[in-house]
Order: C-alpha cells, then sequence, then structure tokens
C-alpha cells in the first residue's frame, strides 16, 4: 500500500483521517503544520500528501504549491482538505496544482475514493 503524509493540526480530524487511511492498508506518517509537513516531503517522499488548508506556519494552498514547484516532489498528488466550502476555495486549490479538494466534515467514502483516484 502507500506511504501517505498527513498535515492536519486540528488532532481529531488528524485521528480520524488517519484511522480510515490505515483501515486500508496505508501507511501515514503525521505533521501538524505546513512547515514540518514540508520538510517531512523531501525526507520521506511519500506517495501521496492529504493536507489541511488552514493551519500554522504555512497553510495547505502553499505546501502544495511549493511540492508542485519542486522537481523532485512536482508527481507527488496532494489532496486539500478544508472547511472552506466556497467554490473559490476549491478553485484555489485545484489552481496550486490540487489533485482533488475534499471538505470538512471528511467522509470516509469521499476520503478514500479521492486516495484511490490520487494513487492510481
Amino acid at each position: 500500500m502507500a506511504k501517505i503524509l498527513l498535515i492536519e493540526d486540528a488532532q481529531t480530524d488528524s485521528l480520524v483521517v488517519n484511522k480510515m487511511l490505515k483501515s486500508i492498508g496505508h501507511t501515514v506518517i503525521n505533521a501538524d503544520n505546513g512547515e514540518d509537513g514540508l520538510a517531512l516531503v523531501g525526507k520521506e517522499m511519500p506517495d501521496l500528501i492529504v493536507s489541511d488548508i488552514v493551519m500554522p506556519k504555512l497553510d495547505g494552498f502553499q505546501v502544495c504549491r511549493k511540492v508542485k514547484r519542486n522537481g523532485e516532489t512536482k508527481d507527488i498528488p496532494v489532496i486539500l482538505v478544508s472547511s472552506k466550502s466556497e467554490e473559490t476555495d476549491k478553485f484555489w486549490g485545484m489552481k496550486q496544482g490540487a489533485s482533488d479538494y475534499i471538505t470538512k466534515p471528511i467522509e470516509e467514502a469521499a476520503l478514500l475514493a479521492s486516495v484511490g483516484n490520487a494513487l492510481s
């Protein structure tokens, strides 16, 4: 299965997403802010990144943009997750290079379908 980097500052959301991803056999690496998450991208080279948008140090848009602009990491798919559900937020996320944009509260079926699509 895949190695997935989860960047999420809300502990409850992090626990829920970890459980969902591990239930189907994925390995999950965790970071609780964008800066630490970005450092882990280079160190761990995950197969996929699932990142919250609103978080300390670097937001999810910035993380996605930096991953996609780096020649070594540009092919790693990024799924953005947020309570921001406006069409402009979704548009901006996709413009940064995200593979998908999921709104909170996270539905397990939506997350697992998005992860499956991003990894295929």
